[in-house]
């Protein structure tokens, strides 16, 4: 075994048994900590925005998008925002020891299930700090010890951030391998901690398709995946064509470089000869480039011509690609074909035609006559979300504090025994 590959054994050793001991600890202390993590953060934000620059400066040399740039950044409010985080999941209930279902059985057996946690999640990210104050703070209030492996070019920030949140469970007697950062850059660590099937229970990687498919490809440990967001939004024959308008553009251009925003658009036949030219007015004005089919391209002659890699394609930009189809049957056809699984929508203003569209469409989130950008943890009631899973095991969606427990059989008897 390699020094990388022990040291990485011993954190999943010490987060194994910091999970035995968190699962016993109280909600009220658990609440306890989450607040003074968030005050912590506030009284260091002049420290984590130094050590934070000191990442965008390497980042920068390293030559890093300006996209990249902008999540790598930490700025004061950045900072309250995490702390404002923390303290909304301490506001959450506290899902672990929830009773489910309690019934009775014909001989007197009561049998129902607890809310348990997972035990030990292994999560790896890139570039956002802010993922490894949301994953600890939904890790430490369903229970769970955390190992986190963020991205190299926030190595400073990181290790800043998990340092702070120690610090806390330290002072409160709350065992602080509960949460731990892996302090290796080096893609050995990654690789090692991948094998660790013996200590955690399962990973979250957050990031772009290329990591994880090769987490997927290399872990022994079950992964809930999430490798692209091809999202879609139906435009039917009934739409409101003013409401259909402010949807489409939502979805489009709110954060055109998010998973649930909205990379292909369907319109019916029948209302795409009126309606194309309307929206696209609405989406060229926010610099939307669009890539039609022929029937398309036929009505919006300014459209670039759409390639079958078009329709499978995650731009996360300012690029829409939009197809005419026939009815309601051709667009749940080609989002079988074509989606990830993520989010789709339908606008309509036929209540049949809408309740089909929620039955048959499989994805994780199904909107009727709302934008795809609201399948986030926030938005859906959730408080807080660690990722959205396309993976219908164990969890379909976000994935907030519910999410992160799964449960155990409880049967409560009086002397019952089995003939």
């Amino acid at each position: 075994m390699t020094d990388i590959a022990a040291q990485i054994a011993q954190i999943g050793r010490q987060a194994r048994q910091a999970s035995a001991l968190l699962s016993r600890v109280s909600t009220d202390l658990k609440n306890r900590a989450l607040g003074t993590m968030a005050e912590a953060l506030l009284a260091n934000q002049a420290l984590l925005i130094a050590e934070n620059s000191r990442d965008l400066d390497q980042a920068r040399r390293n030559g890093l998008s300006p996209a990249m740039l902008d999540r790598l950044t930490l700025t004061e409010a950045t900072i309250q925002g995490m702390a404002r985080g923390l303290a909304e999941v301490a506001a959450l209930p506290d899902p672990v020891g929830r009773v489910l279902g309690l019934s009775q059985r014909p001989n007197g057996l009561v049998v129902g299930r607890m809310r348990i946690p997972l035990g030990v999640i292994g999560i790896i990210y890139e570039s956002r700090p802010n993922v490894t104050v949301d994953a600890a703070a939904l890790c430490l209030k369903s229970g769970n010890a955390v190992i986190l492996r963020g991205g190299s070019e926030a190595i400073h920030s990181n290790r800043t951030l998990a340092a702070i949140l120690q610090q806390v469970l330290r002072e409160l007697a709350i065992p602080e391998q509960a949460i731990q950062l892996i302090p290796i850059t080096d893609r050995e660590a990654i690789h090692a901690l991948l094998q660790l099937e013996e200590f955690i229970d399962v990973i979250i990687p957050r990031g772009g398709e290329e990591l994880i498919r090769a987490v997927v490809r290399d872990s022994k440990i079950p992964v809930i995946k999430h490798y692209k967001g091809i999202c879609h939004t139906f435009v039917d024959e009934t739409a409101d064509f003013a409401k259909a308008v402010k949807i489409c553009l939502n979805a489009k251009t709110q954060r055109p470089g998010v998973c649930n925003a909205m990379e292909t658009l369907l319109v019916h036949e029948a209302v795409a000869p009126a309606f194309l030219p309307v929206v696209a007015e609405a989406l060229g004005k926010a610099g939307v480039v669009l890539r039609g089919c022929e029937r398309t391209r036929a009505i919006l002659p300014q459209a670039e011509a759409a390639t079958e890699e078009d329709w499978g394609r995650e731009y996360l930009a300012l690029i829409l690609a939009v197809r005419v189809v026939r009815d309601l049957d051709e667009a749940i056809a080609h989002i079988e074909r074509y989606s990830s699984l993520h989010t789709e929508a339908i606008v309509t203003e036929h209540y049949e035609r809408a309740q089909r569209f929620l039955r048959e469409v499989n994805s994780s989130a199904v909107l009727v006559n709302a934008s795809t950008r609201f399948n986030d943890g926030f938005e859906l009631g959730l408080g807080a979300e660690i990722g959205i899973s396309t993976t219908k095991l164990h969890a379909f969606g976000p994935m907030g504090l519910e999410e992160l427990t799964t449960t155990k059989f409880i049967i409560y008897g009086n002397g019952q025994v089995r003939t």
